[in-house]
């Protein structure tokens, strides 16, 4: 006769998953003539559950490379810019005990997509993209069943017969202490 027994366990209960892309203005020192080259640096975020879903709190920098005075001279622009993603969750476990710690993955770090000087030439325009990616570590209840003592399968047939004694060589041993 089998029985259960309930095992509380931490798994993950829910996920969620967001591609976001956002504009930045970046207002340089100087009017920029070209752009040169842009990055994305320092990504740095934290995260906290709200209701059904993840709020994750980032920042990072944009490093814009450009050149002013009609190409002649190369800057760098820097700028932190800060950003708030929500991010649902789908839960697979709706009877969740506890469900407190949150990770975060990100599937995509900050990058520059696009950099453009604005129409009227002063600013320049940065297209970011970023994707993270949620998990929701709870407490929740398995169901095991445990089988009696007539149930359990001990006949696994582990003995050594005389063919598999028969293949073995007796010098094995001895040959590895002689070197």
């Amino acid at each position: 006769m089998a029985d259960k027994r309930e095992i509380i366990t931490k798994a993950v209960v829910a996920k969620g998953r967001k591609f976001t892309t956002s504009n930045h203005t970046i207002r340089p020192p100087h009017a920029p003539s070209s752009i040169l080259g842009c990055w994305i640096i320092n990504h740095t975020f934290e995260a906290k559950k709200v209701e059904g879903a993840v709020e994750v709190y980032g920042q990072y920098e944009i490093n814009c490379w450009y050149s002013c005075n009609e190409n002649t001279k190369t800057e760098v622009a820097t700028e932190r810019v800060s950003y708030k993603d929500v991010i649902k969750l789908k839960y697979k476990d709706d009877k969740t005990i506890e469900d407190k710690d949150v990770i975060v993955k990100v599937l995509q770090q900050p990058n520059c997509s696009e950099a453009v000087i604005s129409s009227n030439g002063n600013k320049i325009v940065v297209t970011a993209e970023r994707e993270l990616l949620v998990e929701l570590i709870g407490e929740t209840k398995v169901m095991v069943m445990l089988l009696d003592d007539e149930e359990e399968d001990d006949d696994w047939d582990l003995d050594v017969d005389d063919e598999e004694l028969e293949d073995l060589n007796p010098d094995f041993l001895a040959k590895g202490e002689e070197e």
